[in-house]
């Protein structure tokens, strides 16, 4: 059986040795920031004994997700209810991608090169969505859909990512007692 091209794609990201420049750049940074010492712990949800982030993954990519589709079914009356998710997703991206980061930290060379194209490519959804929300404060409601389905589109290559990185990979934040 051949393997699925998306497989294929996916082990391809974790071998591009060409991300370790990037990556090399960021570990100071991201332990300095986000790993290490309490504020790494508290990140890391080593007080929970399970993986904080994606909790919080759940909160921005659920907001992003109801957004979009009152977007396209909730009619005139849903728009404002839409830039309010909008606007709850990008309060919530910041400790989500600090989560993100902490676990990040302590992951495999392979795993903290699909992290980064991870980070990047929630980073384009993030800057998208916010152009979507501002578009909607602005008046200009049919812009700020258009910017929504881009930035949904966007965010699923982000959130497959996040999911090879924690289904496929098992990076994250993992008691002793779920090792029996």
């Amino acid at each position: 059986m051949d393997t699925p091209r998306l497989v294929s794609w996916t082990r391809n990201l974790e071998d591009t040795a060409a991300l370790d420049g990037a990556v090399r750049a960021l570990e100071p940074l991201v332990a300095a920031a986000f790993a290490t010492g309490r504020r790494g712990e508290v990140l890391r949800g080593d007080w929970l004994g399970h993986a904080v982030h994606p909790v919080l993954t759940d909160v921005v990519l659920g907001t992003w997700t109801s957004a979009t589709i009152l977007d396209l079914v909730g009619g005139r009356g849903s728009r404002s209810a839409a830039q309010r998710l909008l606007g709850v997703s990008l309060l919530a991206v910041g400790p989500t991608a600090w989560t993100g980061w902490a676990e990040w930290a302590s992951a495999a060379d392979r795993d903290k090169r699909v992290g980064v194209v991870h980070a990047a490519t929630n980073a384009v959804a993030i800057g998208i969505f916010a152009s979507s929300w501002l578009a909607r404060r602005r008046g200009d409601h049919a812009a700020g859909v258009r910017r929504s389905l881009t930035g949904a589109a966007v965010a699923t290559v982000g959130g497959y990512l996040g999911g090879h990185l924690a289904a496929a990979r098992k990076v994250g934040t993992h008691d002793p007692a779920y090792a029996g």
